[in-house]
């Protein structure tokens, strides 16, 4: 299962305002605040929108201020794709280090989906199987269909893999070494830190209709946790504002 785990964060939605305000000498506080929390509240209608203006308008330097942390799980093809954002601080578990029994990703339904026709990456729809598609399962069919039998293989494969690695280590061979036979479905974790504008710009990159579904699961878990933090600026910040 794809994680994000909110760890830390600093400034809020009135710290956008007042970096903003700061080139006229100016300072803003909250217009009131909500129940329980003394640390967030609720902006003026001037900041409000001022920060509608700033992200409108692509003046980014103000949502530099304010930062978040998370820590993140998810399969290795989904991080080699999110690391690519060289703006966000990555640390990551390292399996040179590490030799326990690895996790491994699995899809969370039956459906397989197919190869998109007018692009060279992605995907669109289910794929539609047919007995001369893969014929190494067709002797299976009669008690399974053929996702299940897809899903079969793969664990199959997956557990001869975790077994080649497990016997490596018990053999006294090196992680870092070992790791080479691990699937690309292996689970990894890392702590993932940012500005809020840094975020933003992963986040309306990663959350589009084009973008692998398990990656684009991970970039909304934690646009949904910047919302939380940041809700004006987040939401301004978002080029999609459905998300």
């Amino acid at each position: 299962m794809i994680e994000v785990t909110y760890i830390d964060h600093m400034g809020s939605d009135i710290s956008v305002v007042n970096a903003a305000r700061v080139s006229f000498g100016k300072k803003s506080g909250w217009a009131s605040f909500k129940s329980g929390d003394a640390h967030r509240g609720v902006l003026k209608d001037t900041d409000d929108k001022l920060i509608k203006y700033l992200a409108k308008h692509k003046h980014m330097s103000p949502f530099g201020h304010c930062f978040a942390s998370f820590h993140i799980k998810a399969p290795i093809f989904v991080a080699r794709q999110l690391v690519k954002h060289k703006f966000l601080r990555w640390n990551e578990i390292s399996r040179r280090y590490v030799d326990s029994e690895p996790e491994i990703y699995y899809p969370t339904d039956d459906v397989w989906r197919g190869k998109s026709e007018d692009k060279k990456q992605g995907s669109f729809g289910e794929v539609d199987l047919k007995k001369d598609t893969l014929p190494i399962i067709s002797e299976r069919l009669q008690q399974n269909s053929y996702q299940a039998c897809i899903l079969e293989d793969l664990i199959e494969g997956n557990e001869w893999q975790l077994k080649l690695y497990k016997d490596m280590i018990k053999a006294g061979i090196a992680p870092e070494q070992a790791r080479m036979v691990l699937p690309q479905s292996t689970m990894t974790e890392w702590y993932w830190s940012g500005s809020l504008d840094a975020f933003a710009d992963m986040c309306n990159l990663r959350t589009t209709d084009d973008t692998q579904y398990e990656t684009r699961l991970a970039a909304i878990l934690l646009s949904n946790k910047m919302l939380e933090l940041f809700p004006v600026s987040w939401y301004e910040l978002l080029r999609d504002k459905r998300r």
